[in-house]
């Protein structure tokens, strides 16, 4: 496999690649545009384990004291933006993606290939950075090397580095009686604390704070039908956009977000649709995620609608 490749200047002229090393990590690549930087491993992975302005600070969280591990048996957060496949089972979510992987120069970005899983899936993660903006397209894609069919659903989740508060949106408000049934569905775990003091519960938005100083975690699903969330940290925000699909379903009783916090990160977590891959199939999910700054911190509904939809340019 081509884990090392010559690295060209890329097929965009604002668009930089060099290899670097990273975080105790000797095989990375940089990817950088006028306003971004990228950082992937291919010692491990598929990673993308920094995402931030450019020459600026991680908005990622990486563990510390998994930082350049490499090899044996057991599974590692490290940090970063990873590929999962939903629903999480111990055996086959956490299977240790601790290998090296193949990467590839496309024409704006990278593509990083792993291994084959023990399960037959197989991952990979395309970057697409734009020339002009500071966003990034990021292609999540499953393939079945498998003989059976695998029920599953891609599970996009970014590691975000602690001191923020994630901003996930309900669903549209609709008096009674113009609409008679739900519009959206929330999913909490058997650890869900709905009274802890890290969340807010408001009418058009959830907000989630990350506290270093609480150790019991917490999480949170939702079916979000407007297809972004955000997580904003000393007046930097990071937003995710994603499909929804209203025909679709999804793992969790119907989620396509997740979100979850303990004392040291926060995840903003994207699904794609349930399905059934087929051998020599494949499946992929889109993210799209974009960095402000200078961003106000909200801590009501009509602040978000002021300090942060305006950026979000739809």
């Amino acid at each position: 496999m081509n884990y090392h490749p010559k690295i060209t200047q890329a097929g965009v002229d604002m668009i930089q690649i060099s290899k670097i090393q990273y975080g105790g990590w000797p095989n990375c690549y940089k990817i950088s545009n006028d306003h971004l930087d990228l950082i992937v491993t291919t010692d491990v992975g598929p990673r993308i384990i920094f995402f931030g302005f450019k020459n600026g600070e991680n908005q990622f969280y990486v563990k510390t004291d998994e930082a350049g591990l490499t090899g044996g048996s057991e599974w590692h957060i490290f940090g970063g933006h990873r590929l999962w496949h939903a629903p999480e089972v111990a055996e086959r979510t956490y299977a240790p993606d601790n290998h090296k992987v193949q990467v590839e120069q496309i024409i704006d970005g990278l593509r990083l290939t792993s291994q084959t899983e023990p399960c037959g899936i197989q991952k990979a993660i395309e970057i697409h950075l734009s020339e002009t903006k500071s966003s990034v397209k990021v292609k999540h894609i499953l393939i079945n090397n498998g003989v059976w069919t695998v029920p599953l659903a891609a599970w996009a989740l970014s590691v975000m580095r602690a001191g923020g508060v994630a901003i996930v949106p309900h669903a549209e408000r609709i008096e009674f009686p113009q609409q008679l049934t739900p519009t959206h569905s929330i999913t909490l775990w058997g650890y869900t604390r709905m009274s802890d003091s890290r969340w807010t519960w408001g009418e058009r938005y959830i907000f989630l704070r990350q506290d270093e100083t609480s150790t019991k975690p917490q999480k949170l699903g939702i079916l979000n039908t407007h297809g972004w969330a955000g997580y904003l940290r000393d007046g930097n925000l990071f937003v995710k956009k994603f499909d929804y699909t209203p025909s679709a379903k999804y793992s969790d009783i119907n989620c396509n977000f997740e979100t979850f916090t303990n004392d040291e990160m926060l995840e903003l977590e994207s699904l794609g649709p349930l399905q059934q891959l087929e051998p020599r199939k494949k499946v992929q999910h889109w993210e799209e995620w974009s960095l402000f700054s200078g961003v106000k911190t909200p801590s009501t509904d009509d602040e978000v609608d002021e300090y942060i939809l305006p950026l979000l340019g739809n």
